[in-house]
């Protein structure tokens, strides 16, 4: 299969892809992991992105298209992909119908994870990071420290990222509306878009979207 995962930041689009790539043995590509294996193996293209990126401004598209262009073609991704991060606009969603039109293949589906706002704000504002390992990861709400403020594993301090913080999360909300959500829109008109609520515990949120996959 190959599939697009679109949904906003707080979603579990990261936890959900692995699961699904796996389940469905197809490889998991996504943007991040995109940028860091370039930039680690200094293609010219990682090169390129990391200029923009030094400079502190955004990536441009024709970048990002060619790296998930060239990922698209390596000899694992024949048989389908996940795509986790990428198309981010409509301009790329269809430079990737073009790419794939002249390979002679399509999209299977676009899956589309819902979760509520106010949802969103609270799993990703409730989050808290040991300054010790950043691997040891809390929860004010879901997954709480014993001790406020304190690492249960090695004792380090919690605290909130600054990506973290309401206001920034906000923000991020407003951009995806603004740019990413509008390809929802735009693979509704072509049929391919499968949506399912992203609420409840990981396993069932997997089985729910293979089970939408598989109706789709």
């Amino acid at each position: 299969m190959r599939i697009v995962l679109v949904g906003p930041p707080g979603a579990g689009k990261g936890t959900q892809a692995t699961r699904l790539a796996e389940k469905l043995r197809v490889p998991h590509i996504s943007t991040g992991d995109l940028f860091r294996a370039n930039i680690s193996r200094q293609t010219e293209l990682g090169k390129l992105a990391k200029s923009y990126m030094d400079a502190g401004t955004l990536v441009p598209d024709e970048v990002t298209i060619a790296m998930a262009k060239d990922r698209m073609e390596q000899p694992d991704a024949e048989g389908g992909f996940l795509l986790d991060g990428f198309p981010r606009n409509v301009s790329q969603a269809e430079t990737l119908d073009e790419l794939l039109r002249t390979e002679g293949i399509k999209l299977d589906a676009v899956l589309d994870l819902e979760v509520p706002e106010e949802e969103i704000v609270k799993r990703i504002a409730g989050r808290r990071i040991c300054r010790k390992d950043s691997a040891h990861v809390f929860h004010v709400t879901y997954s709480p420290s014993k001790e406020e403020g304190v690492c249960d594993v090695c004792g380090g301090e919690l605290y909130q990222r600054d990506d973290d913080s309401e206001g920034t999360v906000r923000k991020r909300l407003e951009v995806y509306h603004t740019q990413t959500e509008p390809i929802i829109d735009y693979y509704k008109a072509q049929g391919l878009v499968v949506t399912i609520s992203s609420l409840g515990p990981v396993d069932e949120i997997t089985r729910r979207a293979l089970g939408a996959l598989k109706r789709g």
